[in-house]
């Protein structure tokens, strides 16, 4: 049975804390993309280009999937979806193990192409869930307190991976450098595909049972046309009309298409300076750690001391700053600088996503839908990068690509965000 909202009394305790482990699921298998594109690349003995299909494809299918979602969730429910969700991605992970252990690089693909997919469906629903379950005006400190769950889990995933899989890439490429024979070099690389079956099916199966909980447990079904109103919920459209969701979108798009820089591209960004492959599959961890410190800084500050839209506009001009400083220095200097950017990107999506949704009534569910659509930033912001560094030295991309990111964002945070209160003051 769906409720209005569910109040913010210590009862509010128990689903935020069953929502923060599906953000911490969602984290985990997120992250792995990082170290996955190293790992791709050796063992299907890839270019850049083609082993940044790994992003590309687990991002578009958010593109191409998300408004199937809202329609879903609108069918079945919150909760129900929330359980599809994970059941879905169970599906995906057991394929893209099983694939990747016979060396298929498209069967991979897809097994993350469904992933995404429900992952898409997670996100549609969880979002607008976590946003609605108290207060709009302090959804941003909710979901930055789910930002901690999904970044730890994130923070955690290239390390599980390096010690699983990865432990010893470098001596792995030797191998395959100095095979004696194009069969040898073959086993080689066949062995090493293997090694990641084991993990992805147990990750399959721990989804499979966090989706039984979720069935079994008493988490309530949230009504979002009602919990969401905002003066609309009497409007006969579901289709969002509301300024601050159009600017909302396109903000979202870049935002992530930033973060996955920070975070998966970080490696790539770490070779380009030649620096040891055993090093740079860990790069991922340090942006992660970046991102936990910048969540817990703005559950505390936001928004007792600042507003969502002020820390966001902070957050991005942070992100300038911290860009310019990397595209000026070299080394390891300048890898810390993109791994800085973890703690400017921490914020944004706690603060864009309440801030594009509020006051849209009963076409809450499409816009939450649009918004994950532009999630596909992931997929389209680093393939211009990499394609781009094949051309160009790599820091002047970087910077070209980042710094106008931050630029919108910023403009977001200052203005974008509060068009629809304008829109209402007008109408008075």
């Amino acid at each position: 049975m769906a409720v209005d909202a569910v109040k913010p009394t210590g009862e509010q305790w128990r689903p935020i804390a069953t929502i923060g482990l599906l953000f911490f699921i969602i984290g985990f298998v997120t992250w792995l993309n990082g170290p996955l594109i190293s790992f791709v690349q050796l063992a299907f003995t890839l270019n850049e280009v083609n082993a940044f299909l790994v992003p590309m494809v687990f991002y578009i299918s958010y593109l191409v999937l998300a408004l199937p979602a809202s329609a879903i969730l609108r069918r079945i429910g919150m909760k129900k979806g929330l359980v599809l969700a994970l059941l879905v991605m169970a599906v995906g992970t057991y394929l893209f193990g099983q694939f990747v252990s016979l060396r298929i690089y498209a069967g991979a693909l897809f097994g993350l192409f469904v992933l995404g997919a429900g992952l898409s469906l997670l996100q549609t629903a969880i979002n607008p869930y976590i946003s609605m379950i108290g207060p709009i005006e302090g959804a941003a400190r909710r979901i930055a307190l789910m930002g901690i769950c999904n970044k730890f889990a994130g923070l955690l995933a290239p390390i599980v991976l390096g010690a699983l899989v990865l432990r010893d890439m470098g001596g792995i490429a030797d191998r395959v450098a100095n095979a004696a024979s194009p069969e040898a070099r073959d086993a080689v690389l066949a062995g090493f595909a293997h090694s990641v079956f084991l993990p992805y099916l147990g990750m399959s199966a721990l989804l499979v049972l966090a989706a039984a909980g979720i069935a079994l447990s008493s988490l309530p079904d949230i009504d979002p046309g009602k919990s969401n109103a905002g003066g609309n919920a009497g409007s006969a459209t579901r289709w969002p009309t509301a300024p601050n969701l159009w600017f909302g979108i396109l903000c979202l798009f870049l935002y992530v298409g930033a973060e996955v820089m920070a975070g998966d591209a970080i490696g790539t960004y770490g070779r380009g300076f030649h620096l040891p492959l055993d090093q740079t599959k860990f790069f991922t961890s340090f942006t992660l750690a970046a991102m936990v410190v910048g969540y817990v800084v703005g559950f505390l500050l936001t928004p007792r001391f600042v507003s969502q839209e002020r820390y966001l506009a902070g957050s991005a001009a942070l992100g300038i700053v911290l860009t310019t400083c990397a595209a000026l220095t070299h080394g390891y200097v300048s890898v810390l600088c993109v791994a800085a950017l973890g703690f400017a990107n921490a914020m944004m999506w706690p603060a864009i996503f309440p801030l594009a949704i509020r006051g849209l009534g009963v076409a809450t569910e499409t816009g939450s839908a649009l918004l994950i659509m532009g999630i596909c930033g992931g997929a389209v912001i680093p393939q211009i990068f990499v394609h781009l560094k094949q051309h160009f030295d790599f820091q002047i991309v970087f910077w070209c690509v980042m710094a106008p990111i931050y630029g919108y964002i910023l403009f977001y945070g200052l203005i974008g965000a509060r068009s629809i209160l304008a829109t209402r003051a007008a109408h008075a």
